[in-house]
């Protein structure tokens, strides 16, 4: 119980210095995957501010590996972007796709590998908060955003995952706006999901449609 009060006192303290700045970013952060679920290229825009805002505030609250993260995501903003507008071979904009399941067996076991490398690294020489959760998540976000950017179909569900995990961090750093809207994107990601898997079948019914 002591625990659990500490956190909450601690949440409230820290919420005061950076509420306005974190509701800011988790306004663009709903706009950001409320766009993708529509595969609208403006998402990116959102998704850019967002995280440039929370490259400064993870790195406040020494959740240095998802600073970083965010790091990425400003100029996996930009790739994704031209991707969506540009990408493919007719120059047009992508499809949404997806891959096999050994596919994602082989980038799952590689990118878990990866995980526990930075993880024991952050843990021995740097004085993150949850390195191992810290270094998975990211890694995974990592990888999960490239999926977004090529619109493979099943980054939802890697999302799905990763949320469920960045809710307890985030609350347990008191970050409790940030915390709620993990929380939304789980729902969001699954929408997300339902969402691409249809355009997706259409894709593939206008294939057969057209031979």
């Amino acid at each position: 119980m002591s625990e659990l009060w500490h956190l909450l006192t601690q949440a409230t303290t820290e919420m005061q210095g950076m509420n306005l700045w974190e509701g800011l970013a988790v306004l663009l952060a709903l706009a950001y995957l409320l766009l993708a679920m529509k595969a609208n290229a403006w998402c990116w825009g959102a998704a850019l501010a967002s995280t440039a805002i929370y490259t400064v505030l993870f790195w406040k609250v020494s959740l240095l590996m998802e600073s970083v993260l965010n790091v990425y995501y400003m100029v996996m903003a930009v790739y994704g972007y031209w991707m969506w507008q540009r990408g493919g071979s007719e120059q047009q904009g992508l499809p949404v796709c997806t891959w096999s399941l050994g596919r994602h067996a082989w980038v799952i076991a590689l990118t878990t590998a990866l995980s526990l490398l930075v993880g024991y690294l952050m843990a021995n020489y740097t004085h993150a908060a949850f390195p191992y959760l810290d270094a998975a998540t990211t890694c995974f976000a990592v990888l999960t955003t490239y999926l977004v950017a090529q619109k493979v179909l099943e980054n939802w569900f890697y999302w799905v995952v990763i949320d469920l995990v960045s809710i307890y961090l985030y609350f347990s750093k008191g970050m409790m706006l940030t915390s709620l809207l993990s929380a939304l994107y789980v729902g969001l990601a699954i929408g997300g999901y339902l969402l691409w898997r249809s355009d997706w079948r259409a894709q593939q019914l206008a294939k057969v449609e057209a031979r």
